[in-house]
């Protein structure tokens, strides 16, 4: 099986960054450095390995910031953002004596003319090349693709920004570079909303963004529509999703094991702590993360006895303290059984949380998400289902998830019922966690009186799944939906009109002729590109994959500003109504 790399949207970036960057140096015989600001450093580490970049002639790869001694026999590669930082490190480089012997220069996006025009004043005999590729987005996973944007959430959301068109801007032009790595022309949607507006400002930007991009294509023709859609929805949308304990085990470890930068670190049986990198390039990883975690805790345990078995190892309990003891006898072993250590590891530690407390919030939190029990039967009151949530002695951040759930299951409640929920779970100085989802056009409080109809769901009665696991991300609804043609107009206009695959019933599925389930074979298919502003969850993550192994003519591809836990979305929804210029002034102090 190839790695996460060698496939999707990771293998296509890198062959434009081969075919654009590499290529124009290719001719050269001279071996080069690679020189890099913080986001291209995230780019090329998600998609290649340094013996990629070897292969191709680059030996050295530097920090843009960083103090550099000169090379002045080698040629220097500038992969970097257009931004008058990164100009001014390049200028640096030659403008009194120069590092290297000629520069290659490479933007991710369009450079303005005054940053293109102090370069060239100042170094304009050193530059050999000097080009826009046009990839300002981060390829994530196979399907999955962000911004790197996580401070967009409150330039968007926060009611003192001071920047949110600025941030809607820069995330079209994310978008459009998107489009044009796919090659693919879209037509637009978005999700309605008649209290905030954020999608179809951005549909609008997109469209017409893709539309000036387009224009004229290398041959001097217009390029029209290619057989894609772009569907915009807000983070309001589904506020459930991102808050609920999911048992998939990728949703679950990055929400209840702290994971930073996809490093899991763990205490191995001899003593110092480890590190594991939990990306595309761990083949088990691939395998399992969307699994529910009673799968992955019989998967794990098999598999390392296939492998005990395959080394005449005899049968016995599994545990990591034999797996050590195996290891150090069997050097070849080691190598083979360090992918399967590591989940062993990472599974025993979900389990641990599920145990003490994940399993019982678990009921209470499918059944105020779904609105009925296990047995099917209709949640008459939600405050039941609550209460010994509430009463059971819980940390507050799962007491105010709970509350949050209660709260959406009724599309809002009473201002008096909610203070007494306030001072129940004890946030009476940090409400803002619960308040200010209205920010993002979620219903908190809401008039007896009235309260909003809740959106109709797909039915899933006859689906399989574990009884804790019942909710299902509204998200999967619409790729569902949108593949059949069932996206209502009035709900989700179009920005531009979609192409014909997407203009009749069950079109996807039936024009495509899907000939192959490789996943680059399914490339002629039809394209699903969903984009949530302000962040989007694994379990939507996940969703992307499930609906494109569904229907196998089309790839569902999914993206977002960044990726959110629901603690990380609880601690920037309070951070909505911090003054702007709060952090600022901190900083400020900090360096007087």
């Amino acid at each position: 099986m190839a790695s996460g790399s060698d496939y999707g949207l990771k293998r296509i970036v890198w062959k434009k960054l081969k075919d654009t960057i590499i290529a124009d140096c290719r001719n050269s015989e001279v071996w080069k450095i690679l020189i890099l600001d913080p986001f291209t450093t995230k780019l090329l580490s998600s998609c290649c390995k340094m013996s990629d970049l070897m292969s191709e002639k680059i030996t050295i790869v530097e920090d843009l910031f960083k103090n550099r001694e000169p090379v002045l026999e080698m040629k220097a590669i500038y992969f970097m953002s257009p931004t008058a930082k990164c100009v001014d490190a390049f200028i640096a480089d030659f403008k009194t004596k120069p590092k290297y012997k000629a520069a290659y220069v490479y933007f991710t996006d369009c450079c303005p003319d005054q940053l293109f025009n102090k370069m060239k004043m100042h170094c304009a005999k050193y530059i050999r090349v000097c080009k826009e590729i046009n990839m300002s987005f981060m390829p994530q996973e196979a399907q999955v693709f962000t911004c790197d944007n996580p401070e967009a959430f409150k330039s968007i959301y926060s009611p003192n920004s001071q920047d949110k068109m600025k941030t809607l801007e820069t995330i079209a032009d994310q978008l459009v570079s998107l489009c044009a790595t796919l090659d693919e022309y879209p037509g637009v949607r978005y999700k309605k909303d008649s209290n905030i507006e954020n999608a179809k400002t951005l549909a609008e930007l997109v469209d017409d963004k893709l539309a000036k991009h387009y224009e004229l294509d290398d041959s001097g023709k217009k390029k029209g529509k290619t057989q894609a859609q772009l569907l915009i929805v807000e983070r309001g949308f589904d506020p459930v999703s991102p808050i609920l304990h999911e048992l998939t085990y990728q949703a679950m470890a990055y929400d209840l094991i702290d994971i930073k930068n996809d490093t899991y670190k763990y205490k191995g049986e001899d003593g110092p702590e480890k590190e594991a990198q939990l990306t595309e390039d761990d083949q088990l990883w691939i395998q399992l993360r969307h699994k529910h975690i009673a799968e992955v805790g019989e998967q794990i345990p098999k598999l390392v006895k296939e492998i005990a078995a395959s080394k005449k190892k005899p049968d016995g309990k599994i545990t990591i303290a034999n797996l050590s003891q195996m290891m150090k006898k069997m050097p070849a072993f080691r190598k083979q059984m360090t992918e399967k250590k590591v989940h062993l590891h990472l599974a025993e530690d979900c389990m641990k949380h599920y145990s003490n407390n994940v399993e019982k919030l678990c009921k209470a939190e499918q059944d105020l998400a779904v609105g009925s029990d296990v047995e099917g039967v209709k949640v008459k009151d939600a405050m039941r289902t609550l209460l010994p949530v509430l009463l059971h002695p819980y940390n507050p951040p799962d007491k105010i998830r709970a509350v949050l759930l209660y709260i959406f299951s009724l599309n809002g409640t009473t201002t008096e019922n909610l203070n007494k929920l306030i001072q129940h779970v004890k946030i009476e100085d940090q409400q803002e966690f619960i308040l200010n989802w209205k920010s993002l056009g979620v219903p908190i409080i809401t008039s007896p009186s009235f309260f909003p109809r809740k959106p109709t769901r797909r039915d899933r009665s006859q689906e399989d799944t574990y009884k804790l696991s019942r909710w299902t991300p509204v998200i999967k609804d619409v790729m569902e939906d949108a593949m059949e043609n069932k996206l209502e107009t009035k709900e989700w206009p179009h920005v531009s009109e979609s192409p014909a695959a997407w203009n009749g019933s069950g079109a996807v599925s039936a024009r495509q002729k899907h000939k192959a389930s490789s996943q680059d074979e399914r490339r002629t298919g039809s394209r699903l590109i969903v984009f949530v502003v302000g962040g989007m969850s694994y379990s939507e993550m996940r969703c992307a994959y499930e609906v494109t192994q569904t229907v196998k003519s089309c790839e569902v591809i999914i993206g977002s500003s960044h990726i959110l836990t629901p603690t990380s979305l609880l601690n920037d929804i309070k951070a909505l109504s911090k003054a702007p210029m709060e952090s600022f002034l901190i900083e400020e102090r900090s360096n007087a």
